[in-house]
């Protein structure tokens, strides 16, 4: 969903031009995504991952 075709009923103009805060408040909402997990920090957790299960298999294997 994007805010490209939204009226605001505050001061019926679009919301993506963020005139009032209204807008602006509705803008944001559209906009707001998940948690920000920088891409090193995923592949380092795979790694990590990856190194734990070949460790479990060598002691249990």
């Amino acid at each position: 969903m994007s805010c490209e075709h939204l009226v605001c009923a505050n001061c019926s103009g679009p919301v993506v031009e963020g005139r009032c805060p209204t807008c602006r408040a509705a803008r944001a909402e559209v906009h707001r995504h998940g948690p920000n997990v920088p891409p090193a920090l995923v592949l380092a957790g795979l790694v990590a991952l990856l190194f734990v299960a070949l460790l479990l298999q060598r002691l249990y294997g």
